[in-house]
């Protein structure tokens, strides 16, 4: 606060120096309330000079159902519409696997459009099936924190698209701020006894887990390909982003350049 005693001056802007913002690669996070984990994840991965973060939030309610997921989709214009208005953005991610799932990815991308036309959408589940496709995987161990009810859908998703679920792992969990308190080692463990007879690769689903942080690791103990939410969108995100070149520790699937 200034003191009465001091007169605030105005500087001419001329001896200000303003940076073209075509400079910046903008990447906008649409997250839900209730995320504890993917912007953790987005600032390990995404850093780099020239590339910002910016977020925001669509209000969600706990237990991840498909009924209360489904109920995201109104809701995701107006939440979008806070992401820096009048700013260009290179992309947009809607970080929620389960509902891009249960309400479809080209829902998602006719609501998100609403508010940012022409502006590429990013989901989970189709950067996941993006990663199964470079990495050569067309049967997958599915990992899942949630209740069966909402597995389901999961599976029929990938099922539409080649993808055969060869076994699902449910932790039985219904609240995503819950899941996100699964210790990295704990999960790693879980994940590493999954049966992976039939499969070609590992699929961790659910942005509130910490599976950006075992991807590698899990690839060691498995042998197979690992690919996670997170890891997967925010893999897709660098391309939109102009970062190239492994991060290093995320899995083998920042090997390859994404599509």
């Amino acid at each position: 606060m200034l003191s009465r005693s001091v007169t605030p001056q105005t500087i001419e802007t001329g001896r200000l120096t303003l940076q073209p913002d075509a400079a910046m690669r903008r990447i906008g996070l649409l997250l839900l309330a209730t995320d504890l984990r993917t912007e953790i994840d987005a600032a390990r991965l995404l850093a780099a000079p020239n590339v910002a973060v910016h977020s925001t939030r669509v209000a969600f309610d706990n237990p991840t159902t498909p009924d209360n997921l489904r109920q995201m989709e109104p809701r995701l214009a107006d939440a979008s519409r806070l992401l820096v208005p009048g700013t260009d953005l290179h992309a947009i991610y809607y970080a929620c696997t389960s509902a891009s799932a249960v309400i479809g990815d080209d829902a998602i991308d006719r609501t998100i459009a609403e508010a940012h036309p022409d502006v590429p959408v990013v989901t989970p589940t189709r950067a996941a099936l993006d990663a199964f496709r470079v990495l050569g995987a067309r049967r997958i161990a599915l990992v899942t924190p949630y209740v069966e009810e909402t597995a389901i859908p999961m599976i029929a998703y990938f099922g539409r698209f080649g993808i055969e679920v060869t076994t699902a792992v449910c932790f039985g969990f219904e609240d995503d701020r819950v899941m996100a308190r699964i210790t990295p080692e704990s999960l790693l463990e879980t994940a590493a006894g999954v049966d992976l007879a039939s499969a070609d690769a590992v699929f961790v689903s659910c942005t509130a887990l910490p599976s950006v942080e075992i991807a590698a690791s899990l690839e060691q103990r498995v042998g197979l390909p690992v690919v996670t939410a997170n890891q997967a969108a925010l893999w897709a995100l660098r391309g939109h982003a102009g970062i190239t070149g492994d991060p290093g520790g995320a899995g083998s699937l920042f090997a390859h350049p994404p599509g």
